[in-house]
């Protein structure tokens, strides 16, 4: 089974909608990453802030980091292979590597929250 790594830059979070802007970007990424673990794929997502010891653990990133600087991230690593630096991977190739359509991988997830009623 294939499998994905994301390593984002330093961000307060992955999620795109805290700060003054909201970055669609974002917001696309971590839909996508919400579908590939309801399906069981094999996807991981760092963060440079709050996960700065994954960075330091993958050798590739590592000497990415100490090449290029911290403008190389975004990095997308897909069984082992840098695929994909500074953007984040287009729907197509979201597709391309997962098998799955682009239009499953993209949909927003749905939250439900339980409703308690109080009989009387």
């Amino acid at each position: 089974m294939k499998s994905i790594e994301i390593y984002d830059p330093a961000m307060c979070c992955s999620t795109g909608v805290c700060g003054p802007v909201v970055d669609p970007e974002l917001i696309r990424i971590s839909a996508v990453v919400h579908n590939l673990k309801k399906r069981e794929f094999s996807v991981s997502r760092y963060n440079l802030t709050s996960e700065p010891d994954a960075f330091v653990a993958n050798n590739v990133i590592r000497q990415l980091l100490a090449d290029e600087g911290p403008d190389v991230l975004p990095v997308i690593i897909v069984d082992g292979q840098v695929v994909k630096k500074q953007r984040y991977p287009s729907n197509e190739e979201l597709e391309e590597w997962t098998g799955f359509p682009a239009s499953e991988l993209i949909q927003k997830p749905k939250v439900r929250l339980p409703l308690k009623v109080k009989s009387l």
